[in-house]
């Protein structure tokens, strides 16, 4: 599910206050540069969420017993699936 533009700004807003206010970071460049880089990196960590599921459940469509959406099986399997291309795409160590 893609958040949209102005979910995607709000939260970069709030990541960004909360990171300066606990003292966390240092600014060193302007803080609209540093949303801009934020959200970027959202986008993209999103786009690739997109790609991992569309794959996972091209694997499960093709499985020779259906699996139903939703069932605990197919919600096992999904998440099974998915924990595997996360590491294929250096998302998660295995």
């Amino acid at each position: 599910m893609m958040l949209s533009e102005d979910k995607i700004s709000h939260l970069t807003h709030v990541l960004l206050k909360a990171l300066m206010d606990k003292d966390l970071i240092d600014l060193v460049n302007d803080e609209g540069e540093v949303r801009r880089e934020m959200k970027r990196t959202i986008v993209a960590e999103l786009k690739i969420g997109e790609e991992i599921d569309q794959i996972v459940r091209n694997k499960l469509q093709t499985y020779s017993r259906k699996l139903i959406e939703g069932s605990p099986e197919w919600e096992v399997m999904y998440k099974k699936l998915f924990r595997e291309e996360e590491v294929k795409k250096g998302r998660a160590s295995g």
